[in-house]
């Protein structure tokens, strides 16, 4: 995996989500979000 800043890596997230084809992309993502300890989401 290419090394990302915080913010770009949320929203690559965001992305995958979105994309029926990249779940698997998603869980990669989700991984090292939780190892970051980011929220990829806001609470509203």
């Amino acid at each position: 995996m290419k090394i990302m800043s915080n913010e770009l890596l949320v929203v690559s997230y965001r992305d995958a989500l979105k994309s029926e084809h990249d779940k698997e992309w998603a869980k990669i993502l989700k991984n090292e979000i939780s190892k970051r300890g980011l929220k990829p989401f806001k609470k509203r």
